[in-house]
C-alpha cells in the first residue's frame, strides 16, 4: 500500500514539474519574442530616422513610442507631429513666460512678442496637419491631403524659423534672454524639420 501510494505521489510530482517546465518554456519564448519585436521596432524607428536632417534628435523624441509606431508608417508620421505639437506648445509656454516677467526692453518686447505670434502660428499649422492625417482618403484625395500635409508642416518650420531670424539680427535682445528662447525654438524647428522629413518619406498616395 505504502510503495502505491509512494508511486502515486512521485508520478503527481513528475506531472507538477513537467507542468512548470512547460509554462516556463511558453514563457521564456513570449519573452524572446517580445524582445525580438522591440528590436526591430527600434530599428524600423532609427532606420526611418537616418532620412531626416537631424537622425539623433529624431531618434531620442521617438525611441519610447516604438511600441505604439511599430513597424506602421502612418503611425510613425502621426507620432512624430504629436510629439512636436507638444513640443511647441511647450515653447509657446516657455516664450510667454519670459514675456509676462518684464524687464524688457520695448525692443525686446516687439521681437518676443513676433516670435510668439509665429509659435502659435506653427502651433496651428501643426495641428491641422495632424487632424488631416487623422481623416485620410483615398486616390486623388489623399494626394492633396498629403499635399496640404506637407504645405502646413512646411510653413511651420518657416514660422519657427522666423523666431530665430529675428533673435540674430544685430543686438536687439539680451544675451539671456536671446539663449534662452533661441535654444528652446531651435529643438522645436528641429523635430519640426524631422517630421516633415518623415512625412515626405514615408507618406505616399
Amino acid at each position: 500500500m505504502e510503495a502505491k501510494t509512494c508511486a502515486i505521489f512521485q508520478l503527481s510530482f513528475l506531472c507538477a514539474f513537467l507542468f512548470l517546465i512547460s509554462n516556463l518554456q511558453t514563457a521564456i519564448a513570449a519573452v524572446s519574442t517580445d524582445k525580438t519585436s522591440s528590436n526591430t521596432y527600434k530599428i524600423y524607428i532609427l532606420t526611418s530616422c537616418n532620412s531626416t536632417t537631424y537622425p539623433a534628435d529624431c531618434y531620442k523624441s521617438l525611441k519610447s513610442y516604438y511600441n505604439t509606431i511599430k513597424t506602421d508608417p502612418l503611425k510613425l508620421c502621426k507620432t512624430s507631429l504629436k510629439v512636436t505639437l507638444k513640443t511647441a506648445r511647450n515653447t509657446s509656454a516657455l516664450v510667454s513666460s519670459i514675456a509676462k516677467k518684464g524687464g524688457l526692453s520695448s525692443a525686446e518686447k516687439a521681437i518676443v512678442k513676433d516670435c510668439i505670434e509665429e509659435i502659435s502660428d506653427s502651433i496651428d499649422e501643426l495641428k491641422d496637419s495632424l487632424d488631416e492625417m487623422e481623416h485620410l482618403g483615398t486616390g486623388s484625395r489623399l494626394h492633396l491631403q498629403i499635399a496640404n500635409i506637407q504645405t502646413w508642416v512646411s510653413a511651420a518650420l518657416t514660422d519657427e524659423n522666423t523666431c530665430t531670424d529675428e533673435f540674430d539680427e544685430g543686438n536687439k535682445v539680451s544675451k539671456s534672454v536671446k539663449n534662452k528662447i533661441r535654444k528652446s525654438v531651435v529643438n522645436l524647428a528641429k523635430q519640426t524639420s524631422n517630421s516633415l522629413a518623415l512625412i515626405n518619406n514615408n507618406l505616399k498616395s
